[in-house]
């Protein structure tokens, strides 16, 4: 495998952190992120890597893919991987795309192993989870902790719901500061996404997710005044008409106390007697 300083070194490049540039250095938590593919069976016929950086990452997947694709935003690293992997690119066993993740064309890929840019992240993350495949993705720690937590912890939240509506989410490492050149300001964590229907069901997958967020927006009031008070942001024409037809139990609890499922049943209800906007 490349050393992570020597690719750095001859990308003559060096972190930025006030660009959210943060390369990964530390050979063992490189040499663990596809083993978390591997320990599901995943299929790695066609990786797929966003921020591909100097490469270290990719090195790894090269190992473990029949074929693997990098987004890098940076024209400079992407002109830098393109050199680096000249080979592997003339094998046809890697593509590289210099764009923005958020706005590029991304490939039939069959799993993801990222160290995703932190600023962006989130909306990575919720580009990546409706593709329905295998995800390893590294973020910050905080961030990761909301995304696997419980209903009725303090963690619990928006993220916590939309995530775990497209898959079972593990915290699968905590990553130390130090394992980064520069280092950044928080700790990292890397979680893996096993994609699978939720255990609901919802006739509109976007109002149903637009409503959580609507609610969560008001997470210390209660349900009924939480329908109430975000109909401009869940887009319910009626949310009269959903408090009056919801259970009163619901109606009582606060939204960190909501599990997904009933967040679901909740949302069901209103998009049938609430009338949301078609948007």
């Amino acid at each position: 495998m490349r050393d992570p300083d020597a690719l750095i070194a001859r990308a003559g490049i060096r972190g930025d952190p006030d660009h959210d540039q943060h390369f990964l250095v530390d050979d063992r938590v490189l040499d663990r992120l596809p083993t978390y593919l591997e320990e599901i069976d995943a299929d790695t016929s066609h990786v797929l890597e966003i921020g591909g950086g100097t490469g270290v990452l990719t090195d790894r997947l090269l190992a473990v893919g029949d074929e693997v694709t990098v987004v890098e935003r940076d024209p400079d690293l992407a002109a830098f991987l393109r050199e680096e992997f000249a080979d592997k690119i003339a094998a046809g066993e890697l593509t590289v795309i210099e764009g923005d993740a958020l706005a590029v064309d991304l490939p039939d890929f069959s799993a993801s192993v990222s160290n995703l840019p932190y600023g962006v992240s989130s909306e990575i993350a919720f580009r990546l989870f409706p593709e329905g495949k295998p995800l390893v993705l590294m973020f910050q720690q905080e961030f990761a902790e909301r995304m696997v937590a419980e209903s009725g912890t303090s963690e619990y939240g928006r993220l916590s719901v939309s995530s775990q509506h497209y898959a079972d989410i593990q915290l699968v490492e905590s990553i130390p500061k130090e394992a980064f050149s520069p280092p950044p300001a928080v700790q990292s964590a890397v979680i893996r996404a096993v994609p699978r229907e939720p255990d609901y069901e919802v006739d509109d997958e976007e109002f149903f997710l637009r409503f959580v967020k609507a609610l969560f927006t008001q997470r210390r009031k209660t349900i009924r005044n939480a329908i109430r008070n975000t109909a401009h942001i869940s887009g319910l024409a009626e949310p009269k008409a959903v408090v009056d037809a919801a259970d009163d139990d619901v109606l009582q609890k606060r939204a960190g106390a909501m599990a997904p499922a009933e967040f679901a049943a909740l949302a069901q209800l209103a998009w049938e007697v609430g009338e949301p906007d078609a948007d």
